[in-house]
């Protein structure tokens, strides 16, 4: 066994005769256990927390999505729906159109995004999981309602006798005094309604794009999206680069992440901002180990005399107390990172910890775990540098 290892590894274990000693380097080792805990379940939190955000956007967003380059709308051609429906790497596509409204109901109103889509809409997304009562049923009369929309206009189920009333300005020039109806009228009965979170809900109307196609007095080749379901094992950049070349330079594509950039870069700020605010209380405390080996660099100083007398060189005993830090660091990294998961796993199973009626979420990954011992290593390597760098020669000399 090396002699710097050996002796270090025996200083580790062995206590001093001075019992202040021996605190503070008991208190030394439970900080670092608890800091490196602490930074574990903060990282699995945040992970858990950004999983459980993304996934109210991820059952309105398709794997990719087509989107006009310029102005809201944009063509697709017979021939070019031919060649969609066959390139390698889609599962599915559905083509929508969306434009703003006015909705009214018993003399309230509101403004709201009414949403044509056709029959493949629910194949391309996962907007079926979010109905919360009702049915996906959309055709000519009938809609989906977000749960917002049907509480701000005092909307029910199958409300026949008094539909939701959708309201379109004409398109065309001239003032709406010149014309008799300024606007296109659509009579909704609301069928379903939906539940995914407060701004979504409060957002869309879903119906058949033909019906909203006539609404807004367009052609049947006009849309403001085509929403793209890709196969298990599709390469997404060979993907583009076909609906590219099928759809051309009207289009540009978005994947899930780009259709959220915002969220996506609000997520990370916080998550990284949380990690460094916590590995600063890890610089705290893993800098206790620097005090605490340099108090037993001072206890053990008699030995370090002696051994330097039998022939151990100053880098040698400096390494002997590098090791220790090491050691010490390592140690209650590891046991810290074991009370992490074992608390983690325990919030997944059981559940211990809500907000409202769900469980807190969190998520147990490899990247987190790695991400603290890599943290606790780097301070690790710099506390204890600095402690054995105490070790001079005029320190040890008789």
């Amino acid at each position: 066994m090396n002699f710097t290892y050996y002796i270090a590894q025996r200083y580790v274990r062995s206590k001093s005769n001075q019992n202040a000693v021996n605190i503070i380097n008991f208190i030394t080792f439970l900080v670092t256990v608890i800091g490196s805990a602490a930074l574990f379940i903060v990282l699995s939190g945040f992970s858990g927390l950004k999983s459980f955000s993304l996934s109210f956007s991820n059952s309105f967003d398709p794997d990719l999505k087509a989107l006009p380059a310029t102005g809201k709308f944009f063509s697709i051609p017979e021939e070019a729906e031919t060649k969609l429906k066959n390139l390698n790497g889609i599962a599915s596509y559905s083509r929508e159109i969306e434009e703003k409204v006015y909705l009214t109901h018993k003399e309230t109103g509101d403004i709201a995004n009414i949403k044509g889509v056709d029959d493949n809409y629910v194949q391309a997304t996962g907007i079926d999981s979010t109905i919360i009562a009702g049915k996906w049923t959309i055709d000519e009369k009938r809609g989906v309602a977000g749960i917002g929309i049907m509480r701000l206009l005092n909307l029910t189920q199958n409300q026949f006798r008094d539909p939701l009333i959708i309201l379109v300005p004409k398109p065309g020039k001239g003032s709406f005094s010149q014309q008799t109806s300024p606007y296109n009228e659509l009579p909704m009965v609301i069928g379903g309604i939906y539940s995914v979170e407060e701004n979504l809900d409060k957002k869309y109307i879903f119906t058949d794009l033909f019906t909203v196609q006539r609404l807004l007095q367009k052609d049947s080749t006009q849309v403001s999206g085509v929403n793209f379901k890709l196969n298990d094992n599709s390469n997404i950049e060979s993907v583009k680069a076909e609906i590219k070349s099928v759809l051309g330079g009207a289009i540009v594509l978005k994947d899930r992440q780009e259709l959220n950039r915002s969220l996506h870069r609000m997520l990370n700020t916080e998550n990284i901002a949380t990690y460094l605010i916590f590995t600063l209380v890890l610089i705290i405390a893993l800098f206790n180990v620097v005090g605490a080996l340099i108090m037993m660099i001072l206890d053990k100083l008699d030995n370090l005399r002696t051994m330097y007398n039998f022939g151990a060189t100053i880098k040698e005993l400096r390494r002997i107390y590098f090791i220790q830090g090491m050691l010490i660091t390592a140690g209650g990294g590891l046991i810290g990172v074991l009370i992490g998961v074992l608390l983690i796993g325990s919030q997944l199973i059981f559940g211990w910890v809500k907000i409202g009626s769900i469980d807190y979420p969190v998520e147990l990954q490899l990247i987190n775990i790695l991400i603290v011992f890599g943290t606790i290593f780097v301070l690790g390597i710099i506390a204890s540098k600095i402690a054995s760098s105490r070790i001079t020669k005029k320190l040890i000399a008789p």
